[in-house]
């Protein structure tokens, strides 16, 4: 038997050997919008009470792409291509500067929504993007702004690279101390997002990586001792994070629908750790005090005697470097897994998405498997792992250019921007085991009315009685 308007199903009770009626739990995540105003917005500038921290993976993402548009990061070039990189960039300062505007419109406007922001248990993991996005503006500098500018931009990124490793550290421990404690959070809530608040100081090795090369030994090597440091930090929290996000699906099952793009976001750490890893040891000073031999008891000897200091430096780097490649590709690995988890999830559910702020996570950490797929091609010159790397290139800007396009689109059919449909509302999960149980319940349960089945007869009776 079956109410629709009460939802209720006649679902067989397997000890009894009789139907009881039960109602049907919602299949719909639980929303809370908090203290967020919920009236409709009059105009545009109504709409930006709702302009949230996650506008900020838009410019996360277009900086990503001008780094990947540098004829220095591509293996095969060509004319203009350092042009179009240049243009990218520059639109994406445009952007990053209207978007920090917006926010402060909407903090004067409605001051509560600051602090609301910064504390709310969904929102508040998007303050990564904005540093995200700083941290591919400075790497950007470095790339296109190096050759073309006189001495002061090495004191300007080296200034910037220091502000930045303090300010992502105090985000850091910030923002996970908000996320142990926030009573709303459960583990079933978990994606890849709880990545993001390590994520801006684990880059901090990728700045280090590009820009440590441009500075004079004595500051190099502190910047590039900081990058690892860095980066060593960020990718243990955020393999930590991981177990926890497997042990989430392997407990109840792949994120909701409007979640999968979000796990893009476990491809980040694998793949920008991989590249940077390899560009700090390539990046490290050859002609300076020789580090790898400093207060060791013997000297490195060849066939012509005992090696000088200089010759030692030498040789040091170049293990450095060999070790670096090496586990760079170990660690690239998880990348691909990850990716390919993602990418199957997503498909999965490909009939049921709708756009989302977080869809940018199918450009930005793909970007930094790209880049890592390229840079290990060229360690290893090999031509096939090169082509991958332009192939996935190609498939990155036209992902962009898509995303781009529903972007605006979202904004004009108020699919974002619009109260509820942000990401300062919290949406609880629901258990995707458990629901797909009880809709098989459900199915099964209206096949026994519906037909007068024999239940013991029908062979997924044996599957929901086990």
């Amino acid at each position: 038997m079956r109410h629709d308007k009460d939802q209720v199903y006649a679902v067989h009770n397997y000890a009894s050997k009789e139907p009881v009626m039960v109602k049907a739990p919602p299949v719909e995540s639980h929303v809370d919008s908090g203290t967020t105003t919920m009236r409709e917005p009059r105009n545009v500038l109504d709409r930006l009470e709702h302009f949230t921290w996650a506008w900020f993976t838009l410019p996360m993402a277009t900086g990503g792409l001008a780094l990947l548009l540098n004829s220095g990061t591509q293996p095969h070039s060509f004319d203009g291509l350092n042009t179009i990189g240049k243009v990218v960039y520059i639109f994406d300062l445009v952007v990053f500067v209207t978007l920090c505007s917006c926010m402060c419109y909407r903090f004067l406007r409605w001051p509560q929504t600051f602090l609301e922001s910064i504390t709310h248990p969904t929102e508040s993991l998007f303050l990564g993007p904005l540093f995200l996005s700083t941290a591919t503006i400075i790497s950007c500098m470095g790339r296109y702004g190096f050759t073309a500018t006189g001495p002061w931009l090495v004191w300007v990124l080296r200034i910037l690279f220091w502000l930045y490793v303090a300010l992502t550290f105090i985000l850091a421990v910030s923002q996970y101390t908000l996320l142990f404690t926030s009573p709303k959070l459960k583990l079933i809530d978990m994606t890849p997002a709880w990545d993001l608040p390590i994520f801006p100081f684990m880059l901090s090795g990728t700045i280090a990586s590009v820009t440590g090369g441009m500075q004079p030994p004595e500051h190099a090597v502190p910047i590039l001792v900081a990058g690892i440091t860095a980066q060593g930090l960020g990718f243990t929290v955020a393999t930590l994070m991981s177990v926890l996000y497997v042990r989430r699906m392997i407990e109840f099952g792949l994120p909701p629908p409007a979640a999968r793009p979000a796990m893009f976001i476990a491809v980040g750490p694998p793949s920008f750790t991989a590249l940077a890893l390899y560009g700090m040891a390539q990046n490290f000073p050859r002609d300076y005090i020789n580090y790898f031999s400093y207060n060791l008891d013997f000297h490195m000897s060849g066939p012509g005697g005992a090696f000088s200091d200089e010759q030692q430096q030498l040789i040091g780097v170049q293990i450095t470097i060999t070790l670096a490649i090496w586990v760079a590709v170990f660690i690239w690995s998880m990348g691909v897994w990850f990716f390919c988890v993602a990418l199957v999830s997503t498909l999965m559910a490909a009939r049921e998405l709708k756009f989302k702020l977080n869809w940018w996570a199918f450009v930005f950490p793909n970007t930094g498997l790209t880049i890592a797929t390229i840079t290990i091609g060229k360690a290893f010159r090999s031509e096939g792992l090169k082509w991958v790397g332009s192939v996935m290139s190609v498939m990155i800007v036209a992902t962009w250019i898509f995303i781009f396009v529903m972007h605006v689109r979202a904004v004009i059919t108020r699919q974002i921007l619009w109260p509820g449909k942000d990401e300062d509302v919290y949406v609880q999960h629901e258990d995707a085991k458990v629901l797909r149980m009880q809709k098989l319940q459900q199915r099964h349960s209206r096949r026994i009315v519906e037909h007068g089945l024999n239940p013991r007869a029908d062979p997924e009776w044996h599957a929901l009685a086990s």
